[in-house]
């Protein structure tokens, strides 16, 4: 699902406020020289000119150049299917797998062109790629555990993970909900999240994640799971911090 121009700008009108606007030179990890437009003051609300790029996209793709390098070589998963990050990979992996979830489509399935996957029961073979992606993902998952061991069974040994979350700046991982005897039961007011590929339609958040994430990666079996901050001169809004992990060898 390709956005026309126009819907493009109307999405950018939707979110303007004229007193937030500002404009700053960037240099894009996707598309090189650039400018960074700031449409209002939140993450969403600023952007790459020339690819449209958020900040969080911005951050994963600094990292990426940083902490992997060249693509030549490598088969990815990238746990979406639209975007500046999905494109680069098209561009530069040997081979990309792109990918979206739909409850109601079978994993591994495709609906319009779009293949479904469900990261807690990924249909992917056993060590099929050495590197994965996903931005802003986990914390609307219900078994984050089970999520992450699934990561790590298709990832090859030595293969690593870059991925987004919203960080909070707690060291233990709040989670909003559970489930009681089938049911959802909240434990905290229900926060949600937007979704583009749906246009909008919200999507609920299961936890609110601490520094306790690095731990979480360690019992699904990574190694070296850390916070990266990628080197990249990002004015305008802070940049986010990159979680990086990685397969043993």
């Amino acid at each position: 699902m390709r956005l026309t121009g126009a819907q493009r700008l109307a999405r950018a009108a939707a979110l303007l406020r004229w007193r937030e606007f500002a404009l700053a030179p960037l240099r894009c990890p996707y598309c090189g020289p650039s400018a960074l437009v700031r449409l209002r003051r939140d993450e969403i609300g600023v952007r790459c000119v020339r690819c449209g790029a958020s900040s969080v996209h911005l951050a994963i793709g600094a990292a990426l150049r940083e902490l992997v390098g060249a693509l030549s070589a490598r088969d990815v998963c990238e746990l979406s299917a639209r975007g500046p990050l999905a494109k680069h990979l098209r561009r530069h992996a040997r081979s990309v797998a792109l990918s979206e979830f739909f409850a109601d489509v079978d994993a591994g399935t495709e609906r319009a062109g779009v293949r479904c996957e469900d990261v807690q029961r990924l249909s992917y073979a056993d060590a099929s790629f050495d590197v994965i992606t996903h931005t802003e993902v986990m914390e609307h998952v219900p078994d984050d555990a089970r999520a992450y061991a699934e990561l790590r069974r298709v990832l090859r040994p030595g293969g690593v993970m870059l991925f987004t979350v919203p960080l909070h700046d707690a060291l233990e991982t709040i989670e909003r909900l559970h489930f009681r005897g089938g049911a959802i039961e909240h434990r905290l007011a229900p926060a949600y999240h937007g979704d583009p590929l749906r246009d909008g339609a919200r999507i609920l958040v299961y936890r609110d994640y601490g520094h306790d994430i690095l731990q979480r990666l360690a019992r699904a079996g990574f190694i070296e799971a850390r916070l990266y901050t990628p080197a990249l001169d990002l004015p305008l809004t802070p940049l986010r911090s990159v979680v990086f992990a990685r397969a043993p060898a």
